[in-house]
């Protein structure tokens, strides 16, 4: 792409000016438009170094309503931002409806960079890429606008820019080690960025290459693009996006009507020696998590009262309280709703060498918001790959996955139900929301045996917990949760 880019004819100063009016008018009048349609934008400056992406930043926002938008610099990682997926920094600063989000530097930079230094070798940078790719499409797929530019200055020109810039003690430090490399290096750069812009230039989140020689026409093509796309955007309106193959390599599963449970318990004598055995295990495991820097992710599905909170409670009773946090998870809140719906998960996401426990997870994108209707069928019907893409990303960042579903027949919630309603002590268990659902059974079953059946990947499977006998069901999940955690280590 840059090497095949030319320079479009700049405009004379006057005919900026008067463009620039005009742009600016219309940016501001579509304030109101973008918070009307919920239309989250997310835009990205990315370039060159010294080719004035702060200087045209500075300038863009100022026309825009300060209510309406956030800038975040990306350049620099913090601790915790080290020991979080590669991709968690950027997608928890993604903006709510009917907001910007400017990026002062992204993931291409990091990544990049990595490449060029030899941090990262070309299967890092390709896997980089896909990552990102499925990224930008999440978004778009989910109502988002994301612009990408890309500031273009020759090495010529960077070399002059640098040393202007060095010749006074004020604004000497805004010239790094890596740039002056960058300038030296330039064309071993050049196609690195060349190729990374290919790679990443897709139809619905393209790349725009901005002609950086003057700040002024930096400002009018990057204006004249955001409204542009702002206008298509609203106009567009909320489209059917086309369902994806699944290309995730898939294990055999079988129905829930096809587990039996019968048979499945276990006596309270085996079941206290098993527990006490399991959990000395699992807390010896803990360190060895936590020395080796390895995060685990255990997630919670299953029928309303089958035992899911009896299940973590065994299991983090075996856990250092410091190493692991229990995320209950119930209806989005505002904030949440008006981002994807995977965002209050990736900020939910362990630290390297802890634990994260979902007591209900981002599968009720496929259950609770498809069969209440919370959601479109397009959403949920995508929802199955953008899952498998979430979980890959977790699994390649180097987490232990496991999805337990809790399983126990109608008979036995009944019983749990009327036991919850008679007793004081638990009464506060038992919503009318559990005896809504319990009248869709069967609408939930078969939602349940598509989920188990599209997301049951290899690298993070499903495990069915027989819960008729909780104590046999709680015994199992350690078992499993063990068996997971050293194969990793």
């Amino acid at each position: 792409m840059l090497k095949d880019w030319t320079a479009s004819e700049r405009p004379t100063p006057e005919q900026m000016d008067e463009s620039l009016e005009q742009l600016r008018a219309k940016l501001t009048d579509r304030h109101v438009a973008l918070g009307e349609k919920k239309l989250p934008v997310l835009i990205i400056f990315e370039g060159w170094g010294a080719a004035g992406k702060g200087s045209v930043l500075g300038k863009i926002i100022k026309n825009i309503d300060p209510r309406f938008f956030k800038v975040a610099t990306m350049s620099v990682k913090t601790q915790e931002e080290e020991r979080k997926p590669f991709l968690y920094r950027y997608f928890v600063k993604i903006p709510a409806a009917g907001k910007y989000m400017f990026l002062d530097g992204s993931y291409m930079d990091e990544v990049t960079t990595e490449f060029l230094h030899g941090d990262i070798d070309e299967e890092g940078f390709r896997k980089r890429m896909i990552s990102i790719r499925q990224f930008e499409r999440q978004l778009t797929d989910n109502g988002y606008l994301v612009l990408k530019f890309f500031f273009h200055i020759g090495k010529k020109e960077q070399k002059r820019r640098y040393e202007k810039l060095l010749e006074d003690k004020n604004t000497r430090w805004r010239v790094s080690e890596n740039d002056l490399w960058q300038n030296e290096h330039y064309d071993k750069c050049l196609n690195v960025y060349d190729a990374y812009l290919r790679e990443t230039n897709q139809s619905q989140a393209p790349w725009y290459i901005i002609d950086a020689d003057n700040v002024k026409w930096a400002q009018q093509q990057i204006l004249e693009i955001m409204v542009n796309g702002i206008d298509t955007a609203l106009s567009n309106g909320a489209l059917a996006v086309p369902i994806l193959q699944n290309l995730f390599p898939l294990r055999k599963t079988v129905k829930l009507s096809e587990i039996s449970l019968d048979g499945k318990s276990i006596s309270d004598e085996e079941y206290d020696q098993e527990l006490s055995k399991l959990q000395k295990k699992l807390s010896k495991l803990h360190n060895e998590l936590y020395r080796k820097k390895i995060p685990v992710i255990i997630a919670y599905e299953g029928w309303d009262a089958a035992g899911k909170g009896g299940n973590i409670k065994r299991i983090v009773g075996a856990l250092d309280p410091r190493g692991y946090e229990v995320h209950p998870i119930a209806s989005p809140l505002p904030n949440e709703k008006a981002r994807h719906y995977l965002w209050r998960f990736w900020n939910r996401l362990p630290k390297t060498g802890h634990i994260a426990i979902f007591d209900r997870t981002w599968y009720g994108r496929v259950m609770v918001e498809r069969i209440e209707g919370f959601c479109s069928e397009n959403d949920w019907q995508r929802a199955y790959n953008e899952i498998n893409e979430f979980e890959r990303d977790l699994t390649d960042w180097g987490a232990v996955v496991v999805k337990f579903f809790v399983h126990i027949d109608k008979d036995v919630q009944l019983e749990r139900f009327n036991e919850r309603m008679n007793t004081p002590a638990k009464r506060w268990k038992i919503t009318e929301e559990d005896w809504r659902n319990r009248e869709k059974w069967d609408i939930y079953e078969q939602a349940i045996d598509e989920m188990l059946a599209k997301t049951n990947t290899i690298n993070a499977p499903w495990y069915v917990l027989e819960s008729n006998d909780k104590k046999y069901a709680r015994i199992k999940a350690l078992k499993i949760i063990i068996k997971e955690i050293e194969k990793k280590i």
